[in-house]
């Protein structure tokens, strides 16, 4: 019998005894809201929870508008459309990031270009973006991946300069900032999910926040069939009608949240503020104690970053220092010692089965050329591949809505893998 728990030794935890904070965090708050709403008769979309939700959540981010959407996929695609890009267009994304960031672009016959990411944040590197600019980019879709933040300053400073739409994809960081504005106001338009993973969750869902009044207009229409948006107003009456029924604003197609998952977000938006104070103190004492480990290495972080908004802990491995133990045979020995799922990052968008434009013909063959242009093996990803295959450790964030004990023992597991990494080889 090895020391590892993999090889049959004692764990540095036994989870059925003592069990991870589990997700989602709900309670009475959430209850409380759905049983409202279902008294209420009002199910569908503009009710009292889902006009409620848009201010509060507007506010938090700092946002003039916010409006609520099925999901964080079709954010993407509205943001995109209600910035009028299209066909012959190009979109600049990251190539590590999921399917969806990328998949958005093709979605409204747009190009998307994948760029290389820098090795210390796992985030789109600006370098790779100013080479990838062309006449025909018309947007840049920053992802704040994980725990780490998109340079949002080298970013909207190209922007700037090129004339150029951001369209931030903060999935993964409700509440985070950059030098002191939150997430999803720094670009003309920002996009969360409130998918059942997220940091914020009603199962499914999504937002939209701009402080640009025209890109709000056209956007409360994409999400509701095209039609003019209603004029303000608190009532709450579901049979009045709509403003301007007689013409559609834009052709759209309907992408409404219900009220009832407004509800939940309310009650997630009141306990998101704690929850990312934990996440981010526990961040800290992660990071500081990693960057004494050899063999891993904290992700970097900006002075101008506030990372309490995480939805992956991520770290970097270093196979040398294990005895060149493969990082995935690292995480299934981590597993076993602490009782909990480590994952590698997303899979290269190059080289991503969920992400295979190729596979739709019929949608995305609009010409032989746009076809030679939606194949992402056309681009060269190398610090995405190495992340992936090499370095990449992340967990859920979840495990840090735990003590620092708890810290204490994700700290043991990598040391007792180092000092024995022998017994895997």
């Amino acid at each position: 019998m090895g020391k590892l728990a993999i090889n049959g030794g004692p764990a540095v935890r036994d989870s059925r005894k003592n069990p991870w904070p589990k997700w989602p965090v709900w309670d009475q708050a959430e209850e409380k809201h759905l049983l409202e709403v279902l008294h209420s008769g009002g199910w569908s979309y503009n009710g009292v929870k889902e006009r409620e939700f848009n201010r509060r959540f507007a506010d938090y981010i700092g946002s003039k508008h916010c409006l609520s959407i099925a999901n964080g996929t079709i954010t993407l695609q509205l943001a995109l459309e209600a910035c009028g890009i299209g066909w012959g267009d190009e979109v600049i994304v990251p190539g590590l990031t999921w399917q969806a960031t990328a998949a958005s672009v093709l979605d409204v016959n747009a190009v998307p270009i994948l760029v290389d990411v820098k090795d210390d944040t796992w985030c789109m590197d600006p370098s790779a973006v100013k080479k990838a600019i062309t006449p025909r980019t018309k947007a840049i879709m920053p992802v704040h991946l994980y725990d780490g933040y998109a340079d949002m300053d080298a970013i909207l400073d190209l922007a700037r300069k090129h004339n150029l739409r951001v369209i931030e994809d903060c999935a993964h960081k409700h509440g985070g900032e950059w030098d002191g504005v939150k997430a999803g106001n720094m670009g003309d338009i920002g996009s969360f999910s409130f998918q059942l993973s997220k940091l914020m969750t009603a199962g499914e869902g999504g937002a939209l926040t701009t402080s640009d009044p025209e890109l709000y207009e056209k956007l409360d229409a994409l999400r509701n069939c095209g039609r003019r948006p209603e004029p303000p107003a608190e009532s709450t009456d579901q049979g009045a009608g709509f403003y301007g029924d007689e013409g559609n604003f834009i052709q759209s197609g309907n992408y409404r949240q219900t009220d009832f998952q407004a509800g939940i977000l309310l009650a997630q938006l009141e306990r998101l503020p704690e929850q990312n104070r934990i996440r981010e103190a526990n961040i800290h004492y992660l990071n500081a104690a990693l960057a004494d480990l050899p063999g891993v290495a904290p992700m970097a972080h900006s002075p101008k970053e506030k990372m309490g908004a995480c939805f992956n802990y991520s770290f970097r491995y270093n196979t040398a220092k294990f005895k060149f133990l493969p990082v995935q045979r690292f995480r299934e020995a981590m597993k076993a010692e602490l009782g909990f799922e480590l994952d590698a990052c997303y899979e290269p968008l190059n080289a991503c089965a969920l992400y295979a434009p190729h596979t739709k013909p019929s949608r995305y063959r609009l010409s032989e050329q746009h076809w030679r242009a939606v194949d992402p093996k056309r681009f060269d990803l190398p610090v995405c591949h190495q992340v992936f295959q090499e370095s990449s450790v992340c967990v859920h964030h979840a495990v840090l809505l735990g003590s620092q004990d708890d810290m204490d023992q994700i700290i043991r597991a990598i040391q007792k893998i180092l000092d024995h990494a022998s017994e895997l080889q």
